[in-house]
Order: C-alpha cells, then structure tokens, then sequence
C-alpha cells in the first residue's frame, strides 16, 4: 500500500515538474484526462478545466480533418507511437512551432502526450536563412571578383565573377592553391608574400607602384588591381582578395597617352608654323615698311594663326578629356548591347552602376571608419562652434532625404559657442537624424532639442517612427545588428555603433528610449569646454 502511494506521488511530481506540456489522452473518450501546470501555461489557458473539454490530441493552428485525424490515431495504435512538428495554437489564438510526440501506454487505452515549444529554434533558422540570403547578395553577385584563401593558400570560396575572371567553371577555384593564379615568373615570391601576410595582416592594396597580373586558367595573363582583407573564424586566419580585372582601363589609358602625344607634336607643329609665319612676317615688314596694305594684310594673317592655335588647343582639351571612370564601370556591360534597339538596357545598367557604387560607397564608409576606430586612428579635435549654425546646416544638407509630409523641427537653447569637434558632432547628428527619418513615416515629426549647462551638451533626436522592441534595444549598439522589425529597411547595422564610439572619444555617451510602434528618442550627453573668446 505505502509503495503504490509512494509512486503515485512520485508518478505526480515528476508529471508536474516537466517544463513541457504533458498530457494524459484517453483513446476511448477521445480526450484528455490530465494537463501538467507546463502545459497549461504554455497554451495560455487559466486552468486545466477547459483543456480536458475538448476532443482530440492536437493543438494544430492548421487542424486535421476528421479523416486525417482518423488516420493519425489508426497508426498510433498501429506502431505505438506518433511524432509530428506544426504551428500550434494557443488560447488566445497566438501560435507557435512545437514537436508534438504521442506515446501509446501498454494498454493501449491511454496515450503520453508531449508538447516542445520550437519557436526559438524556428525563428533562429530563419533568421540564419535571411543571413545567408543577404551573404550571397552580396558576396555571389558583386560587381568585382572575391577570393577567399586560408593561411595556406588554399582557395575556400570564390564568387561568380572571379570563376569568369580566370576562365574556370563554376566551382573549380575552390581547392586550388592561391599561387596557380600568379604567374609562373613570381609564384615563388608571391608564397614569401603570402606568409609575410599571414604573420601581419592588414586591411592594404597589393603591388603599390608595381604592375600586377594574373594568370588565368588556359596561362594568359591579364592586368589587375587588387585590395586584401581578412577576417579571423575559430581563431583561422582567413586571406579576402578584391580583384579588379583594368584591362579596359589600360587600354583607355594608352589610348589617352597616345591621344595626348598627338596633341602635342599637332601643338608643336603649330608653334612651329607660328614661328616660321612671324619669321616671314617680320622678313616683310623689313622689306615692306612703306606698304601699309601689305603691312595690314600681315598682322591680319598673324591674327587668324593666333586665334587657330587658340580654337585648337581648346578643342583638343574638350574632345580629348574622356571621363575615365564612366568608360571603366559602364564599358562591360554596355558593350553587351551593340544594338541600337537595346537603349533601353544600356540605360537600366548605368543606372544600376549608379545606384550600386553609391551604396557599396555608403557601405565602405561606415566599414571604413569601423576600422579606423578600431586601429584608433581617429582622435577628436576640439574647435569653437556655433551648435545652432552647426544643426540648421546639418538638417539643410539632409533635406532631400525627407519623405512626403516629414519636417524637422528644432529648439536649441545653446546661445554661446562651444568647444567641441566639428567634424565627429556633425557625423553623429547625421547618424541619428537619418536613422529618424529612415524609420518614420511620410508626414511625420521629427524634433532635435539641445541645452548646454554646467560644461555639459545635452542633444535629443525624438521621431514618430518604428520603434525598437526591448529585446533589441540591449543589442543596438553592436556591429551589424539590425533590430527584426527593421529586416526590410536597408541598412548596415553600423550607425549607432559609430555614434557610441564617437561618443566614447568625446569622453560623452549615447542613451537610448524607444516603444514599439510608437517611436524613438536618442540623447547625445557631451562634455565640453567653454573658451574666452581669444
């Protein structure tokens, strides 16, 4: 008797100490007979009571027809056990992902049934899947060649554009030894090169002042510019080479100094026709200094070679001046449609050029002053400013930003100036500010308030935006974080990183308020100092 007691409130205890849900399902009632604490919590419903009503074992948000849910039950009692993963739903009607498992008990008449909440892991996958995505964006279709090479020189990934660069097929670079892609003549060098890296990587262009070529796979070689970096997984050290194939800019080149060599022996024959004219004009003004006519005739002819030489060389300036950077990232692609009916395309691609240069600019300026912060290479400056001058200017340059009905509005009680650095103030209001307009909508208000007091700067930048829910806001100033519900905005995850640490160097800090769905505040809390007018 004290045995079975004994178990039963072990059996109980175990039953309700399980941080999942657990039910007891009787097959004949088709119902359930008991719910653990867990499981009821988990469903959101206020008691037990209304669980053991209804009929059925599932929770689905998408519930099983009665011949689905027919099958279902055939096949428990068939195999004994039954394991599925679906959106369930809650009491409220909220779901979630769940594994449920059904376990027959040896009778048959009753079953185990287990609930495991999976939306963590749902919503960490997709979050990886998006990452992913947004990696291959970047990395598979750039508009340069990538190559990614280990410490020993072994190629680990390479994108579309440097397969077609060295003429191998899809794929084929990954595995092959960085140094199958130099020439012959200083692959053994190139080696030396590498393991000099290796020991002291740096963000740096290679061959400074040197010309430097690759080879691709059939051995010609091509002229290129590269730029490295490196990234460190699992304490590896990893080699990223930017490759630029400048054939194209060569040739333009050597087009150019050709063209330039021509206008100056043009230039020089000119000169020289000058001269021998002047000569001969001279020669006749000796001869002739009783012949008006003929005297007027010669000045007249010296006039018209002058005001030639003049429309020539201003000719040759305009014609000859070919803007060397649109020839290079518009010659690939336009050279693709020869065709005078494809315009059309040819005007798609110079605007995806556009569009694309200007934000991998964006881009690698915020990577840009990521690093120089991290190597310490920037250094605040302090100089006397006017913040008023200093903020209207600031929203007067954004201005084209706003969108359709959003206005800025601005209240600084800052009347003296104030010592502080231009530069990184103004960076850090242009961070915030686009940030406000970038995640408000049109017709919306935002308001930039600033006090100074007691050596102190206190800056607000209020908008009617978004918001930042509070799981995220303990992460925003992290690099490349990018709140969930700002996935669809573009962005780099780099801005309020930059703002903390300009910040940092100005010995201030950054706060930060903000509701979801009902907008955000950023303070700005400098310090600074207040010099006589000397």
């Amino acid at each position: 008797m004290l045995t079975g007691l004994y178990t039963n409130t072990l059996t109980d205890l175990l039953f309700e100490q399980e941080d999942d849900f657990l039910g007891v399902f009787d097959l004949e009632q088709n119902r359930y007979v008991r719910i653990n604490q867990a499981g009821i919590r988990l469903l959101g419903y206020p008691s037990e009571e209304p669980l053991l009503q209804q009929t059925g074992p599932w929770f689905r948000q998408e519930p099983l027809s009665a011949e689905g849910q027919h099958e279902a039950l055939a096949r428990l009692l068939q195999v004994g056990a039954h394991e599925e993963e679906a959106e369930m739903v809650r009491h409220d009607g909220s779901t979630f992902w769940a594994r449920l498992t059904i376990t027959l008990f040896p009778e048959g008449k009753l079953a185990l049934v287990r609930l495991v909440n999976r939306e963590q892991l749902h919503r960490t996958e997709r979050e990886l899947n998006h990452s992913v995505r947004r990696y291959e964006a970047i990395f598979s279709n750039a508009t340069i060649g990538i190559i990614v090479s280990d410490q020993q020189g072994r190629v680990v990934s390479a994108n579309q554009l440097a397969d077609q660069l060295f003429g191998y097929e899809e794929g084929e670079l990954v595995g092959l030894s960085i140094e199958q892609l130099v020439p012959d003549s200083v692959s053994h060098q190139h080696e030396n090169l590498r393991k000099s890296f290796n020991r002291n990587p740096q963000v740096r262009p290679m061959g400074h002042n040197r010309d430097l070529h690759a080879q691709r796979k059939n051995g010609t070689l091509f002229p290129v510019e590269i730029s490295l970096s490196y990234f460190r997984l699992d304490q590896a050290l990893y080699a990223v080479a930017y490759i630029i194939d400048i054939t194209f800019k060569r040739e333009v080149e050597r087009q150019l100094l050709e063209q330039k060599s021509q206008v100056e022996r043009l230039n020089a024959e000119l000169e020289q026709k000058v001269a021998d004219r002047t000569h001969a004009l001279m020669n006749t003004l000796e001869q002739l200094e009783q012949s008006k006519d003929e005297l007027a005739q010669a000045l007249k002819t010296e006039r018209e070679l002058g005001e030639l030489k003049s429309r020539f060389v201003s000719m040759a300036s305009h014609e000859f001046r070919t803007p060397l950077t649109a020839v290079l990232n518009a010659t690939t692609l336009i050279e693709k449609y020869p065709e005078g009916d494809q315009q059309e395309k040819r005007l798609r691609h110079l605007h995806r050029i556009r569009a694309s240069v200007k934000h991998l600019n964006d881009i690698l300026e915020e990577f840009l002053s990521v690093g120089k912060l991290e190597e310490g290479k920037i250094v605040a400056h302090p100089a006397r400013v006017s913040l008023p001058q200093l903020v209207t200017e600031t929203v007067a340059d954004m201005h084209s930003m706003l969108k359709t009905g959003q206005v800025v509005h601005t209240d600084l009680d800052c009347p003296k100036p104030i010592w502080l650095d231009p530069s990184l103030l103004r960076k850090m209001i242009v961070n915030v500010l686009s940030n406000a307009i970038k995640y408000s909508g049109e017709g919306s208000e935002i308001a930039i308030r600033a006090t100074c007091q007691e050596g102190q700067l206190t800056m607000t930048v209020t908008d009617q935006g978004i918001g930042i829910s509070p799981d995220d806001q303990q992460h925003l100033f992290e690099q490349f974080f990018r709140a969930k519900n700002a996935i669809n905005v573009a962005g780099t995850g780099l801005g309020l990183h930059i703002v903390a640490k300009y910040a940092e160097l100005m010995q201030g800090s950054v706060q930060l308020q903000s509701e979801l769905n009902n907008g955000t505040t950023i303070t700005l809390i400098l310090p600074y100092e207040d010099h006589p007018l000397d």
